[in-house]
């Protein structure tokens, strides 16, 4: 069994060790701002988590705060729908500006056309797995896919705490990854601070969803500075 450090595409060439910075956890009040700061602190996207109130306990943002967050930064919007019928909605979050959109299996019985759809917006798709969802579900659309999400949190709160077990699943989309010769990232959601990002990191992920660990009032440079170090140190890279 092959064991990844650290990510690689099939080119060899090792990939960027990146934060993901989930606004989930920061001030709403002020976040072009907060966004701002976060950047400053290293962060290279914006990750967005749109809940539903009905797949997962939990009730966010939609398409016009996307639109708003457009207008206040050039980083990729990665959009993460936690909702019920994804199908519906994809349409509204591409308008607005989302750059990347994911879905997940668990709500997408015809999951090759979701993803379809996505790419045909011109908007870069993702699938996301729950702790409970076996990777095999998703094997078939693995070509077609700009990026994994692997949930290390049940969905639909922030501050949990992180499920040591998915590390299993991000490890075996790695192989995958360098097996069949694919592209896709990888990205964890879910608990990663600066006490779980090495396992994260050396597990083969590197698109690292963090919001608790980074966003706090008078820190979030300094944090988002911090964990990026450990991050990319654990995967031997420069910060």
């Amino acid at each position: 069994m092959l064991l990844l450090e650290f990510n690689q595409n099939r080119q060899g060439a090792t990939t960027l060790i990146e934060l993901a910075f989930s606004i989930l956890a920061s001030d709403f009040a002020r976040l072009a701002d907060e966004i701002a700061i976060a950047q400053s602190g290293g962060g290279t996207v914006v990750h967005v988590d749109v809940m539903d109130g009905h797949f997962v306990p939990n009730l966010t943002i939609g398409p016009p705060v996307v639109k708003s967050l457009r207008a206040a930064t050039k980083l990729p919007l990665d959009c993460h729908l936690m909702i019920a019928n994804p199908d519906e909605l994809i349409p509204a979050f591409a308008d607005a500006g989302a750059d990347w959109i994911s879905v997940h299996q668990e709500t997408c019985p015809h999951l090759h056309r979701t993803l379809q759809s996505i790419e045909a917006l011109g908007v870069r798709p993702g699938v996301v797995i729950n702790p409970a969802t076996p990777v095999d579900t998703i094997l078939e659309v693995l070509p077609m896919v700009h990026h994994v999400l692997v949930m290390t949190v049940n969905p639909g709160f922030g501050g949990q705490k992180f499920i040591s077990k998915t590390m299993e699943k991000v490890r075996r989309l790695a192989e995958l990854r360098h097996e069949l010769k694919l592209n896709y990232r990888i990205e964890v959601d879910g608990g990663v601070a600066n006490d779980t990002v090495a396992t994260v990191v050396k597990a083969g992920a590197e698109l690292l969803v963090a919001g608790s660990a980074i966003f706090q009032p008078g820190k979030t440079k300094a944090n988002a500075e911090e964990f990026l170090r450990l991050a990319r140190g654990a995967a031997g890279q420069k910060a």
